[in-house]
């Protein structure tokens, strides 16, 4: 249902974030290698192919220059959501968050922060969920989660300072 794809093979440690999550949720999605630069007709292939084969959402990260999911993004209807990467070639990332934010009008590509492969899969994951009860469901409990455990350091401080607590 998603497609996550990375300009390298260096990218898979912040990729991996976002399958991680959907595969908590157990939905399911394909990891691959695309670079815009190094395999272009791989990347349009991908892209034009991407609907018919079942994918729902584009999460693709790049790092550098970051011409992967907007040059995606111009090739698909889907929604493509990006992630910058810091990666080795990177100017302290701001390259690649902008190559990714700054989009021309009419192609779009959701961003989200730098190295934010996890908010990328749980926005594909909410993206899938607005057709998708089930899945809309099971983002719920892990919102659920997520209130829970700060509830949870919120007792814990109370505790370790009675004295000196304010609800």
């Amino acid at each position: 249902m998603v497609g996550i794809i990375m300009g390298s093979q260096s990218d898979l440690p912040i990729m991996e974030q976002a399958a991680n999550f959907l595969k908590s949720l157990d939905i399911p999605y394909e990891l691959t290698v695309v670079s815009a630069h190094r395999t272009p007709e791989r990347m349009f292939d991908y892209a034009k192919t991407a609907k018919e084969r079942g994918l729902k959402v584009i999460v693709a990260g790049a790092g550098g220059a970051a011409h992967l999911p907007g040059m995606v993004a111009s090739c698909t209807t889907l929604p493509v959501i990006g992630v910058p990467i810091l990666s080795s070639n990177s100017i302290d990332g701001w390259d690649s968050v902008l190559s990714i934010l700054q989009m021309p009008g009419g192609i779009p590509v959701a961003t989200v922060a730098l190295n934010g492969a996890l908010n990328a899969g749980i926005l594909a994951a909410k993206i899938i969920g607005s057709s998708d009860s089930s899945v809309a469901g099971n983002l719920q409990k892990y919102q659920d989660s997520l209130k829970e455990k700060v509830l949870g350091t919120v007792d814990d401080i109370k505790t370790q300072h009675p004295n000196h607590f304010d609800k």
